[in-house]
């Protein structure tokens, strides 16, 4: 089996299918809402232009997705595998968003299972960029058992560096927490 940056994933609530060109719109709806962005560095990024330069970077990048609800069909956020390091045998997963009616519902926790879940049949250690100020994101990752483990000035595409906390999972930890990876 092959390691993809942007397989189509799904588990019994969502799919996770390559993000396209043609998801802009859809995306953009989901991501208009200020709210989504209050703890995040680029707090602007609910307006169009910024979006924008977002999406295209997501675009660029290899490894975003779409995350779509299999209840209602509707985009409900996005996200990305990024950073492949074959000589650390790592990967980053990030750029992580969903519309607020998703939010307190379990969907996050279990994106990031599934996408672990893949990932570790291919890596050793997955990596997370938070915002420092990303509280709520800072929560979510340590609740899946990652671990800060450095704080770095993050160069977001088209964007002036942020300060991000750096989290990881490696796959022994994983396995050791119960969550054993699917072979």
């Amino acid at each position: 089996m092959a390691f993809h940056t942007q397989p189509i994933l799904e588990n019994e609530s969502v799919q996770l299918r390559p993000l396209q060109e043609a998801d802009l719109p859809e995306l953009y709806a989901v991501a208009a809402d200020p709210k989504i962005w209050e703890q995040h560095p680029n707090k602007d990024r609910w307006q169009e232009p910024v979006f924008r330069n977002f999406f295209d970077g997501a675009m660029q990048s290899g490894g975003a997705f779409a995350i779509i609800s299999k209840e209602t069909g509707r985009m409900i956020g996005s996200t990305r595998m990024y950073a492949f390091d074959e000589s650390d045998n790592s990967i980053f997963v990030g750029y992580t968003f969903y519309s607020r009616d998703c939010w307190g519902k379990g969907i996050n926790q279990a994106v990031k299972k599934m996408m672990l879940d893949y990932l570790f049949q291919y890596v050793d250690q997955v990596y997370f960029h938070i915002g420092a100020s990303n509280i709520r994101s800072q929560v979510a990752i340590t609740r899946l058992g990652a671990e800060k483990i450095a704080e770095e000035s993050v160069a977001y595409v088209g964007e002036a560096p942020r300060l991000n906390f750096k989290y990881r999972i490696a796959k022994n930890q994983a396995q050791r927490a119960g969550e054993e990876p699917v072979a």
